[in-house]
């Protein structure tokens, strides 16, 4: 039976050539990166090299660079330092963020006691830059605010240009959950000064357990782990040096052929909606995951004009991996709270699947998906 592979927003297979650097690098080197001798050395040169290498990809310096255990760390991280360490008295965020913001700003909230607003969310799953705008201007309070670059599960790309500047003219921070984005889109942060970032490796063919988190210059950091001085004080816990160096890897390769890439997971996407308008009177694509120009070329979610509970797990049957909406929740019983957000109210009890794809995906496992769903339907 063939397979299909089409849940790379949820995590993506490791690279070859991330899989050697690493393998490579759990034979010759075992050093703590803490140790002062050639062995702990060694592994310290690994990962400030790697540091160096990540940093450069977003025009910043290595500094602005530490390390974490993924995208979730990395953005609790961000947020909580600035209410403890900031004296952010308010965040802006909205109804469609991941998990990890959402539930870290409830966090924050209850244990500080912050104000938390939330940015109204246009019926196509886009930002409301007049309501931003209004709430930028409406408070005196320190404020952050906290909006992903790429919807995890509807594909929809923020303004970023738009909204930075929105934030610098009411003195406001900015945070983005630049999970899904990270690998993909290339992301200068001089030209694009954002505050803060978050990323993980496993999103862009890179190992599970290993992120980072871009703290601007001239931010201290306060750490949520402690028991040790590494990362510079930021992040208690010895680093771990064969998942850097793979993450480093993976970014190199993801950004050496980024736009070859784009253009090639269009053309599949692309090629997807067509397949489906076709055999599919009445389908449709949640917020803006049908537009090639305002949505990731990674993503695609579905609407099909009926409902299936049995769907996903019939073509789990057929091999083809896929999502109702985010893979985080897919134990889950809850539906899925960005589309309960946009969605109109006679489309909430249809079925919703997310496709999305890599640089790795082929037209044939397109085109078997496309024959098990018309036998399925």
């Amino acid at each position: 039976m063939m397979k299909a592979y089409l849940d790379n927003a949820a995590t993506t297979p490791i690279r070859k050539e991330v899989i050697q650097v690493m393998s490579e690098s759990m034979e010759s080197v075992f050093g703590n990166p803490s140790s002062t001798h050639q062995f702990g050395r060694k592994a310290k040169a690994l990962v400030e090299t790697a540091r160096k290498n990540i940093a450069n990809h977003f025009n910043v310096t290595a500094s602005e660079i530490i390390f974490t255990a993924g995208g979730t760390e990395a953005d609790n991280l961000i947020l909580q330092n600035a209410i403890t360490n900031l004296g952010v008295k308010r965040i802006i965020t909205s109804k469609i963020e991941h998990h990890a913001v959402l539930h870290t700003v409830d966090f924050l909230k209850d244990e500080f006691e912050i104000e938390v607003e939330y940015v109204a969310v246009l019926e196509d799953g886009s930002i409301d830059l007049i309501d931003l705008k209004e709430r930028l201007r409406n408070s005196d309070l320190k404020t952050l605010v906290s909006l992903m670059y790429v919807n995890n599960e509807i594909g929809n790309m923020l303004p970023l240009a738009k909204v930075i500047s929105l934030c610098k003219t009411s003195n406001a921070l900015f945070h983005s959950d630049t999970v899904q984005a990270i690998g993909h889109y290339s992301l200068d942060l001089q030209e694009n000064p954002m505050d803060f970032i978050a990323a993980s490796a496993h999103k862009f063919n890179g190992p599970k357990g290993v992120g980072f988190a871009y703290f601007k210059k001239g931010f201290g950091i306060r750490p949520m782990l402690h028991g040790g001085d590494q990362e510079k004080g930021a992040r208690s816990s010895t680093e771990n040096v064969h998942a850097i160096v793979g993450m480093e890897k993976a970014l190199s390769l993801s950004y050496d052929s980024s736009k070859e890439d784009e253009v090639y997971m269009n053309s599949l996407k692309t090629y997807f909606i067509n397949a489906f308008q076709e055999f599919i009177p009445g389908v449709s694509f949640n917020g803006l995951s049908g537009d090639l120009t305002k949505s990731s070329c990674t993503i695609l979610n579905v609407l099909f004009p009926f409902s299936n509970d049995m769907l996903l797990f019939s073509l789990d049957l057929q091999g083809i991996a896929v999502s109702g909406g985010s893979a985080c929740q897919s134990g889950s019983s809850k539906g899925s709270h960005v589309l309960t957000e946009i969605q109109h109210e006679k489309d909430e009890k249809k079925t919703s699947i997310r496709f999305s794809f890599s640089k790795h995906t082929t037209k044939e496992e397109l085109d078997y998906t496309i024959e098990k769903l018309k036998e399925l339907l």
